[in-house]
C-alpha cells in the first residue's frame, strides 16, 4: 500500500526536488505576471457584473452612472498599484503587508493585517473559481448542472498543479494568462473597429427592462446606491497584494522586477476593465440578480427573464456576432483565467502562512516545504477552505463577493499607513538630497493611497455589512485571537525550555527498569542493551495478571539465571498500566535526585494491520510514563520478517524534508511507529 501511494504520489507531483534547486524556482517577469496578476486581471469577468447588478436595483435610469463607478475604480486601481511600487521595493522578504505593519505600527497590526489576507486569499480562491463555472456554464450545460461539483473540481486541480512547485505551476497558467488577455484584447479592438465604421451592436439583453427594488431613488439613497456599486466593482483590485508577498519568487533584482510586474498589471488591468465596461455601457448589456434587488422583464410577455450568460459572454456574443469560434475562444478563456485567478491566492497564502509561521504566529508546519519545494501544508489548508465556502455558498459569486474585497481594502489601508511610517522614519537619518526628494515623492504617493483605500474601506464596511461582509468582520477578530493563542504559547514554550544552571546538572543515579512479558529474543536483547547503558540499578518487572503464568516465568527466570532481578508486580483487578506507573512513582519519591529509566521491548512489523495485532497495551503504558518528571522511555527493537520488506526502502520526504539530510530507509521509523511490550496478550 504504501508503494502504491508512493507511485500516485509522484506521478500527481512529480520527482522531490533537492534544497538546492531552489532557485530554479525563481520567476522571470514573463512568468510572474501571469501567476501574481491572473486575480487582477480577470476582475473583469466579474466586476463589471457587480456594478451593473447594483446599479439595477434602482432600474434601468441608474444605468447612465456606470462610466463613473468604472472611472472611480480605475482612479482607485491606479492609486493602489503605484503604492504597492513603494512596498515591494522597500520590503523584498515576502512578508508583504504583514511585514510593512509589523515593523512599522508594532505586531499587533501585523496580525489584523495577517487575518484580513488569509480571509481575502480564501474567498479570492472561493469567487474566481466560482465565477468560472458561471462563465462555463454558458459554453458548456453540464458544468451549468453541475456547478459545486465542477467548481470543487476546479480546486482540486488547481491544488495538485500547485503542488507540483511554483514555476511548473507558473509555466502551465502563463499560456492559458496571455491567450485570455489576446482574447479581451481582440475583442475590445474588434467591437470598437466595427463601431467606428458603422456597425451598431446590442447585446442580447438590450431590449429587455431592467426592474429593481427601489424604482427611483433619488437623494442620499441613490448616493449610497452608487458607493454600494463602487464597492462592488472594487472587486478589480484584489490580486494587486500578492505580488508584494511573493517577491522572493522574483529572479533578481526582485524588488525592481516585482515593481515593474506590478506596472504591468497595472495597466494591463486598466484597460481591460474599463474597456470590457465601456463596451457593455455601450452595447446595452444587462444582468439582473433577483437575490440583490434587480431583475430583467421581457416588455413583450411581462416575464421574468431567469437566465442571463455573465456580461463577458454577452458582449463577446455581440462583437463576434460575426465570426462564433471567437466567442467560445473568449468565453472559454474567461472561465479558464477564473480557475487561474484563484492561484494568485495559492501563491500568497502559502508564503503569507510560511511567513506567519516563522513569526510563531500560526503552526510551524506551515513554514516547511514539500517534496516539490512549494509550501505544501499552506495550500491544502486553502484547499480546503476555499471548498468549504463554495460548497456552503452554492458557487454562488453574487453571494460570496458580498464578503469579498472587505479583509484586502483593510490590508490596503494598514499597509499604506505603515509605508508613512517607513518614510517619516527613514527622512529623520537621511542626509542626500536625491535620496530625500525620492523618499519625499514615495510618502507622497503612499498618503495619497492611504487617503483613497481608506476611503473605500468605509464605503465598502458600510455598503456591504449588512449584506454578509459582517461575516468576514467576525472571522478576522477570530482568526486574530487564534495567532495571538499561538504566538502565547510559542513564547510560553520557548521561556520554559530556557537553560537554567540545574537544567544540566547529572542526575545522582539511573535506575533502569525492563518491562518483561515472557521470556523470549525481544526480551534478552531488551536486558542486554539494558546492561549495556550500565545504570546504577537495573531490574526486570512484570505484572502478575495471571498467578500461574507468572510462577512459571520465574522459574525459567531463574532456570536461565539470567544476572537481573526479577520483580514481579501484583495487579488483583488485572491491569498492566497502574501497577507499572505505581511502581515507578515509587522508585522516583525515594530518590527525587535520580532518574529511571524504562526499556520496553517492541515489535518492529511490515503491514498497517500487525500493529491493531501488537504493541497496544505499550500505546496506553508509553503514553502515561512521558508525562511522568524524571522518567525516560527506551524502545528496545525486534524486527519481524515481515519488516524485511521495508529495509533499504528510500523514505519519502515529508514536510520540511527540504531542510534536513534524507533518512535513507524506513526502518528507524517503523522501529517507532508503535511500542509495546512484547506480549502474547498483544
Amino acid at each position: 500500500m504504501s508503494k502504491a501511494s508512493d507511485l500516485v504520489k509522484r506521478l500527481l507531483l512529480g520527482r522531490a526536488l533537492r534544497s538546492a534547486q531552489q532557485h530554479e524556482q525563481l520567476l522571470p517577469k514573463r512568468i510572474a505576471l501571469p501567476v501574481f496578476a491572473s486575480d487582477a486581471l480577470s476582475s473583469v469577468a466579474y466586476a463589471p457584473q457587480e456594478i451593473l447588478i447594483t446599479l439595477g436595483i434602482a432600474g434601468l435610469a441608474a444605468y447612465q452612472y456606470t462610466p463613473w463607478v468604472a472611472a472611480a475604480v480605475v482612479v482607485i486601481l491606479l492609486t493602489v498599484v503605484a503604492s504597492y511600487r513603494q512596498n515591494v521595493r522597500a520590503y523584498k522578504s515576502g512578508g508583504g503587508d504583514f511585514e510593512v505593519a509589523t515593523v512599522n505600527l508594532g505586531g499587533n497590526w501585523g496580525v489584523v493585517v495577517a487575518s484580513a489576507l488569509l480571509v481575502d486569499y480564501v474567498l479570492t480562491v472561493a469567487v474566481s473559481i466560482s465565477s468560472a463555472a458561471d462563465n462555463l456554464g454558458a459554453f458548456v450545460g453540464f458544468v451549468d448542472e453541475h456547478k459545486v461539483a465542477s467548481a470543487i473540481a476546479m480546486v482540486t486541480i488547481l491544488t495538485v498543479l500547485n503542488l507540483r512547485g511554483l514555476k511548473e505551476a507558473g509555466t502551465a497558467f502563463a499560456i492559458p494568462t496571455y491567450l485570455f488577455m489576446f482574447g479581451i484584447f481582440s475583442m475590445l479592438i474588434w467591437g470598437f473597429t466595427r463601431m467606428a465604421f458603422g456597425t451598431e451592436l446590442k447585446a442580447e439583453t438590450a431590449g429587455l427592462e431592467v426592474r429593481g427594488e427601489e424604482m427611483g431613488v433619488g437623494g442620499i439613497a441613490l448616493a449610497f446606491l452608487l458607493m454600494r456599486a463602487f464597492a462592488s466593482g472594487c472587486a478589480a483590485l484584489t490580486g494587486v497584494e500578492a505580488i508584494s508577498n511573493g517577491v522572493p519568487a522574483f529572479k533578481k533584482p526582485k524588488g525592481q522586477n516585482a515593481a515593474t510586474t506590478l506596472l504591468m498589471l497595472g495597466v494591463i488591468a486598466m484597460t481591460m476593465f474599463g474597456g470590457v465596461t465601456a463596451m457593455a455601457y455601450i452595447t446595452d448589456a444587462k444582468f439582473g440578480d433577483p437575490g440583490h434587488g434587480s431583475r430583467l422583464i421581457d416588455p413583450n410577455t411581462g416575464q421574468d427573464v431567469s437566465e442571463q450568460d455573465p456580461v463577458v459572454a454577452q458582449v463577446a456574443h455581440t462583437v463576434f456576432s460575426n465570426f462564433t469560434p471567437m466567442f467560445g475562444f473568449v468565453t472559454l478563456m474567461t472561465a479558464l483565467i477564473l480557475v487561474l485567478a484563484a492561484n494568485t491566492a495559492y501563491n500568497g497564502f502559502p508564503v503569507l502562512g510560511s511567513v506567519l509561521a516563522q513569526n510563531r504566529y500560526l503552526p510551524r508546519q506551515l513554514h516547511t516545504r514539500g517534496d516539490r519545494l512549494a509550501f505544501s501544508n499552506g495550500i491544502i489548508i486553502l484547499a480546503t477552505a476555499a471548498g468549504a465556502l463554495i460548497y456552503a455558498y452554492g458557487a454562488d459569486v453574487s453571494k460570496l463577493i458580498q464578503l469579498y474585497i472587505v479583509g484586502v481594502f483593510v490590508s490596503f489601508t494598514v499597509s499604506q499607513t505603515g509605508m508613512v511610517r517607513h518614510w517619516n522614519r527613514l527622512l529623520k537619518t537621511e542626509m542626500d538630497v536625491v535620496r530625500r526628494r525620492e523618499m519625499h515623492r514615495a510618502r507622497a504617493i503612499n498618503a495619497f493611497g492611504l487617503f483613497m483605500t481608506g476611503t473605500v474601506l468605509i464605503v465598502v464596511l458600510i455598503t456591504k455589512f449588512t449584506h454578509g461582509a459582517y461575516i468576514v468582520c467576525i472571522a478576522m477578530p477570530i482568526l486574530f485571537l487564534l495567532m495571538k493563542g499561538i504566538r502565547r504559547h510559542y513564547d510560553r514554550v520557548a521561556e520554559e525550555l530556557v537553560p537554567s544552571g540545574e537544567d544540566v546538572a547529572l542526575p545522582a543515579r539511573n535506575h533502569g527498569i525492563v518491562l518483561v512479558s515472557k521470556i523470549h529474543k525481544p526480551t534478552l536483547r531488551a536486558l542486554a542493551y539494558a546492561r549495556a547503558t550500565r545504570p546504577s540499578t537495573l531490574e526486570a518487572v512484570t505484572v502478575a495478571v495471571d498467578a500461574e503464568e507468572s510462577q512459571r516465568l520465574q522459574h525459567e527466570w531463574d532456570a536461565l539465571d539470567v544476572p537481573v532481578p526479577l520483580k514481579i508486580l501484583d495487579s488483583p483487578y488485572r491491569e498492566i498500566t497502574r501497577p507499572v506507573l505505581d511502581y515507578v512513582k515509587g522508585v522516583r519519591r525515594k530518590s527525587p535526585r535520580d532518574v529511571v529509566t524504562v526499556f520496553i521491548p517492541e515489535y518492529v512489523v511490515g503491514h498497517w494491520w500487525e500493529h491493531l495485532l501488537h504493541n497496544q497495551s505499550a500505546l496506553r503504558l508509553k503514553g502515561r510514563l512521558l508525562f511522568q518528571p524524571g522518567v525516560m522511555v527506551t524502545s528496545v527493537a525486534w524486527q519481524l520478517q515481515s519488516s524485511d520488506r521495508l529495509k533499504g526502502r528510500m523514505e519519502p520526504p515529508g514536510p520540511g524534508a527540504s531542510r534536513r539530510p534524507p533518512r535513507l530507509t524506513l526502518e528507524d521509523e517503523e522501529a517507532r511507529a508503535g511500542g509495546g511490550i512484547v506480549s502474547e496478550r498483544d
